[in-house]
């Protein structure tokens, strides 16, 4: 498919900064040409995966010729801009926060979202979300601790009761007045749905997460063996329950590409040890196939078959499979596919896919007084309802 081709040769050229090149998916300079249709589905792939600000500073550098329809052109001009200055304030918001904990006592560290922006090569053009952040303390003492500055009140038990609210890994603060969401860990990761292979995880980014390093923009981040556990267990999480995109695939890229040998050697002989093998395996496939990853930046041996499976869900779910065709179904609908989904998946990771629906059913049950509450069957509908 030209489009595909054609959005990952924009992709790689935005990745490493250097220009588009036709070539390297084995089309003409010609035939590299998209027409106007071809450049609304590149557009459209760009917004799915949330790399509209990413995929523009390579469009930006295309020859006039290449360059999509002027009014698409200043469409997503604008929207990059916007993005750009998105960035800066989540960058502003997490130094705010770090020095507001600091000043209370405590250690904290920016995770994923604004700790990879800096590596990009335009670093504000990674599209933000909210800002994640850990806190030392454990439970208890952050909570405490956010109720006493004012940041929460009442925790609601879920995510969706338009109220703050409390997870296994951290608390979902409201909005603030200027619109940024922040989650404050007081666990670094969410981990795995495993809880043999959960428990070694925990104890070692709980260890990790205090070689800290404070950079220009003004806030902590991790160290590198951190960021490449930690992320490629929240991708293997997210991948195997709703979805993941590009976007994080694309942030994972670029860590490889900061990374150490040591750093690498270190992480690849935690991999098993932490039930990340198998997802390991298919993203090093995926980032080989798609961005061209150099062989020696690889964890692990690749797993193609894996590997395939992931890719077709990163394209056809997007952004956290926010555009799966799941997602647009009914209650029931949703249930009986998201069962038939899972069993399949159990071929790519069988203990990980048997854990997770144990801890689907844990919900079930345990978010009863809120189904109640809300008449609602799907506590994902509760905020669209109300």
């Amino acid at each position: 498919m030209k489009e595909k081709q054609l959005f990952f040769a924009l992709l790689r050229a935005a990745m490493t900064g250097e220009g588009f090149v036709a070539e390297s998916f084995g089309a003409s300079p010609t035939d590299a040409l998209a027409t106007e249709a071809e450049w609304t589905a590149l557009y459209r792939m760009a917004k799915q995966q949330s790399l509209t600000g990413v995929i523009y500073t390579a469009v930006a550098r295309l020859a006039r010729e290449q360059q999509p329809p002027m009014a698409l052109a200043m469409q997503w001009a604008s929207e990059a801009e916007t993005i750009r200055g998105l960035n800066s304030l989540l960058n502003s918001e997490a130094a705010r926060l770090t020095r507001l904990f600091a000043d209370h006592g405590r250690r904290s560290a920016v995770l994923k979202g604004q700790a990879n922006a800096r590596l990009y090569p335009d670093p504000i053009s990674r599209q933000p979300g909210d800002i994640d952040i850990w806190m030392e303390g454990g439970r208890e003492s952050v909570i405490e601790l956010l109720r006493k500055m004012g940041l929460v009140d009442e925790l609601a038990r879920t995510a969706f009761e338009g109220k703050a609210s409390a997870s296994y890994h951290h608390v979902h603060l409201l909005p603030n007045e200027k619109g940024v969401t922040v989650e404050v860990h007081f666990r670094p990761s969410s981990g795995n749905f495993n809880p043999f292979t959960n428990r070694r995880l925990q104890r070692w980014v709980e260890q990790e997460i205090l070689q800290t390093t404070v950079v220009p923009e003004g806030f902590n981040v991790p160290s590198m063996q951190f960021a490449l556990v930690m992320q490629l267990a929240h991708i293997q999480h997210h991948f195997l329950d709703d979805g993941i995109g590009l976007r994080q695939i694309c942030d994972y890229y670029l860590l490889l590409r900061n990374s150490s040998e040591e750093d690498r050697k270190a992480v690849a002989g935690l991999l098993k040890r932490f039930g990340l093998r198998r997802t390991a395996g298919a993203l090093m496939w995926l980032l080989g196939e798609v961005l061209h990853l150099d062989d020696g930046l690889m964890l692990c041996e690749t797993d193609s078959l894996r590997g395939e499976w992931m890719l077709h869900k990163v394209m056809e779910g997007g952004n956290f499979g926010y555009y799966s065709l799941t997602a647009r179904y009914g209650v029931w609908q949703r249930f009986f596919r998201t069962r038939w989904y899972r069993l399949k998946m159990m071929r790519f990771d069988f203990w990980e896919m048997f854990w997770r629906e144990v801890s689907y059913w844990k919900t079930i049950f345990t978010t009863i007084p809120e189904r109640i509450r809300y008449r609602s069957l799907s506590l994902r509908d509760i905020r669209r309802e109300r």
